[in-house]
């Protein structure tokens, strides 16, 4: 076991990235940034359709500009705080004191928390929207890979957050 709060008995000690890399909570991390990459990614690359009586597009969750702006901006978002909590990561080690420490536990937890949340309403809303999509929006089917993938990786992301509230740094 680690000596000192929030392994602080580790404080001060050079940059490992070997000893970062097989960290679960680094594991995680990473996991939920690809995890977001193929959420935004998917709708933004497929999620959205031209119109058959224009040049407009619309959304294929239920025509609904709401479900793809939830879905890229919650997975942007998730994108940049998973670089932003690895970097932390990397510094971590460096941080000396305890309440410093204990700051950045705590915000890695809660952060954690919040993203569970955003990303359980996330998947419920996709899932509603496309749900209730009607097929003679989209005749061909074009985008429903993408569609179901975003879908399937919102739930996904819900778990790789819980699990770094519960294997938080420290």
């Amino acid at each position: 076991m680690e000596g000192g709060a929030y392994g602080a008995g580790k404080a001060g000690g050079a940059f490992d990235p070997h000893t970062l890399v097989r960290q679960p909570h680094t594991i995680l991390r990473v996991v939920s940034w690809v995890f977001s990459i193929v959420v935004f990614g998917s709708i933004v690359n497929e999620g959205y359709l031209n119109s058959n009586s224009g040049g407009e597009t619309f959304c294929i969750y239920n025509r609904n500009p709401s479900a793809c702006s939830y879905g890229v901006t919650v997975g942007v978002l998730a994108f940049l705080t998973c670089l932003l909590y690895l970097a932390l990561d990397v510094y971590f080690p460096q941080i000396s004191s305890v309440k410093d420490r204990k700051k950045a536990v705590l915000s890695d937890i809660g952060v954690s928390a919040f993203w569970a949340f955003l990303w359980f309403v996330g998947f419920c809303f996709l899932a509603n929207q496309w749900q209730v999509s009607k097929p003679k929006d989209n005749p061909m089917n074009e985008g429903t890979d993408a569609a179901r993938a975003a879908i399937t990786f919102s739930f996904f992301s819900i778990f790789t957050w819980i699990s770094g509230v519960t294997l938080a740094p420290g």
